[in-house]
């Protein structure tokens, strides 16, 4: 008679308590940690050869500006309309008409629109397009060892390749949120005129609300936003690896993270501002 030996394979409690599991948990927090730290030191690299040298990678800065221009346009003048009408505009203009003053729209326009949606979707947009395509192109060169050939050479690739996109990505996020804010706004006029109301109500209103403070914080947040990207996106791309596959990875790792990042930066930052400026909470 031959005796079959069972192995039962442990349950979830005592793979979680596995020492192969503690191992892997511990190396993925302190890749995560390690990866934020070599972020901060390519961030401080980048300030101080911008601002110790600061000539020299200007006219880079002026051509990938305007790629991102021309990567960018389309698709934010056509989403920021279209979601400025759908999300702030129908949901809350109807809510608005329910109590009988739709001319009130614009002082919640002022909210949802320029302090949330607009800088959030001109994020989105940069990061999905820009930020994809500057992972892409270093994640690109990295594999074919340019880099490496550039360091040889005595060039230093910080300031020659990712200085310059950084410093783009910062100034035209902030430029092109103030393009989402108009074009947002747009949005809560159509609404207005779908909902058969007064348009000069809806401009009253949000003139009423907004302030000076409220304006250029929200350019200055797109830019800190504009700035993250770019230090996220260079980073995943500097440092590529894997061949094209690798460089597959780097950008859907770069995506992720500069969402996640942003969020919780905004929540800071909304928070902050907001103590600073009670006022800025009280509808008028």
């Amino acid at each position: 008679m031959v005796t079959k030996q069972v192995t039962l394979s442990p349950g979830p409690v005592a793979r979680l308590r596995s020492p192969q599991f503690v191992r892997s948990g511990k190396t993925a927090v302190g890749g995560a940690v390690a990866q934020v730290g070599e972020m901060a030191v390519l961030l401080w690299e980048v300030l101080c050869s911008a601002v110790t040298r600061p000539t020299g990678y200007w006219g880079n800065v002026r051509t990938v500006s305007f790629d991102i221009l021309r990567m960018n346009a389309i698709p934010i003048f056509v989403a920021l309309p279209v979601f400025g009408m759908d999300a702030p505009g129908v949901v809350g203009g109807g809510l608005f008409n329910l109590f009988g003053m739709p001319e009130r729209l614009g002082s919640f326009f002022m909210m949802a629109s320029v302090r949330e949606f607009a800088p959030f979707i001109n994020m989105m947009i940069i990061a999905g397009v820009t930020g994809t395509a500057i992972t892409a192109d270093l994640g690109a060169r990295r594999i074919r060892e340019e880099f490496d050939a550039m360091e040889v050479l005595g060039v230093d690739p910080v300031r020659e390749i990712i200085l310059p996109r950084i410093i783009a990505l910062t100034i035209m996020t902030g430029l092109y949120d103030v393009i989402s804010l108009t074009l947002g706004v747009m949005g809560g006029v159509l609404a207005e005129l779908q909902l058969k109301a007064n348009v000069s109500g809806f401009f009253a209103s949000f003139w009423a609300n907004a302030t000076t403070t409220e304006m250029w914080t929200s350019v200055v947040k797109s830019s800190l936003y504009g700035l993250l990207i770019g230090i996220i996106c260079c980073y995943k791309g500097y440092r590529a690896s894997g061949g094209p596959a690798g460089v597959g990875r780097a950008v859907n790792q770069a995506v992720v993270i500069s969402f996640a990042f942003i969020w919780n930066v905004h929540f800071l930052f909304t928070s902050v501002m907001l103590g600073l400026n009670p006022d800025m909470m009280v509808y008028r």
